[in-house]
C-alpha cells in the first residue's frame, strides 16, 4: 500500500495477538530482533486478517514481559482492539532500524537461489524459521542453518547464497515438518 507515491508500508514488525484493557489497547508480538523500536514510532499500516489495511497513529507504546502493548489513536474501545486480533503492523522500509554490517532482513533473504561452493543448485529460499540459536534457510530441497560455517556468502545484487556443503543428515530434505 503506498499514500500519493510514497513508498510501501511493507516491512512486518509484529502481530496483534489480543485486546488489552477496555480503552483499545491491543497486545502485540513483535516479530523484530528490537521490539524497543516500537517505543519510536509515529504511526503503522495494519494488515487485517481480511486483507484491508490501515493507517493508525501511535499514541504509545510498552514493553512488557509478555510482549507489547500498543496504543492507537483511533482505537479507541476493547470492541475497535478485537476487531484487530490477528493483523499484521507494518513499517516503510526508511523507518526500519539500520542492520549491522553482514545482517539481512528475512524479507531480502526469500527468493534468494541457494547454492553450494561447487554449484549445485538447492533452489530458492522460501521460508526463513526464526530459532533462539539462528535462523533456519528453507528452499525445496534443503534446510540450511544459517551460520558462518554454513553461509560463505549472501549476494543480494547476484540474488543469491553460497554455501557450504554438508552431508545429507546435516542438511536435511525436502519439505519441513511441523
Amino acid at each position: 500500500m503506498a499514500d500519493n507515491g510514497e513508498e510501501p508500508w511493507d516491512l512486518v514488525i509484529g502481530q496483534v495477538t489480543a485486546p488489552f484493557g477496555i480503552k483499545g489497547a491491543v497486545r502485540v508480538r513483535p516479530e523484530t530482533d528490537r521490539p524497543e523500536r516500537f517505543r519510536d514510532l509515529e504511526e503503522v499500516c495494519l494488515e487485517l486478517p481480511s486483507g484491508e489495511e490501515r493507517i493508525h497513529r501511535v499514541r504509545s507504546a510498552q514493553l512488557t514481559p509478555k510482549g507489547i502493548t500498543l496504543t492507537l489513536a483511533e482505537c479507541e474501545s476493547r470492541n475497535s482492539a478485537a476487531a484487530l486480533r490477528g493483523a499484521w503492523i507494518k513499517i516503510r522500509p526508511s523507518m526500519a532500524i539500520p542492520l549491522p554490517p553482514g545482517s539481512h532482513w528475512v524479507h531480502d533473504i526469500i527468493g534468494l537461489r541457494v547454492v553450494t561452493e561447487e554449484g549445485e543448485d538447492l533452489g530458492e529460499v522460501t521460508e526463513v524459521i526464526r530459532t533462539p540459536a539462528n535462523d533456519v534457510y528453507v528452499t525445496p530441497t534443503a534446510v540450511i542453518p544459517a551460520i558462518h560455517e554454513v553461509v560463505r556468502e549472501i549476494d543480494l545484487k547476484q540474488r543469491r547464497i553460497v554455501v557450504s556443503r554438508l552431508e545429507e543428515d546435516e542438511l536435511g530434505e525436502g519439505e519441513v515438518e511441523e
